[in-house]
């Protein structure tokens, strides 16, 4: 939806956000900008990329682990996949994703000390 929403083209949103329907411009390959190198886009893996990341694996970590030992694994590994992934996809949608994310992590946390469930 963020391709096509004329209303949202071009609009800034907060600090080095000036298209939310374009990818975030930053990349740690580059030291989020202090380096005057622009590496290829395939390595453009901007600060809210890395953000959604951590929330992902932190959510991760609130929920109960998987019997599976192989599941487990696999489940390990998909914060980092999607970060790779979704890396070039709009800010708008990795800033959506990472702010619900942290309302996830806040109700999964509340829920969790108000019953008595064992955490990784």
């Amino acid at each position: 939806m963020l391709f096509i929403s004329l209303e949202m083209r071009h609009q800034p949103f907060f600090g080095w956000i000036k298209d939310l329907s374009a990818a975030d411009p930053t990349t740690i390959f580059n030291l989020f900008g202090l380096i005057p190198w622009d590496p290829p886009s395939f390595m453009i893996i901007g600060i809210w990329p890395i953000l959604m990341g951590a929330s992902m694996w932190v959510q991760q970590k609130l929920n109960p682990a998987p019997a599976d030992p192989v599941q487990a694994k696999i489940f390990a590994f998909f914060p980092l996949f999607l970060t790779i992934i979704l890396a070039s996809f709009p800010s708008g949608l990795v800033v959506y994703w990472t702010v619900n994310n942290i309302l996830t992590i806040a109700q999964q946390w509340v829920i969790n000390k108000k019953t008595t469930v064992k955490t990784n």
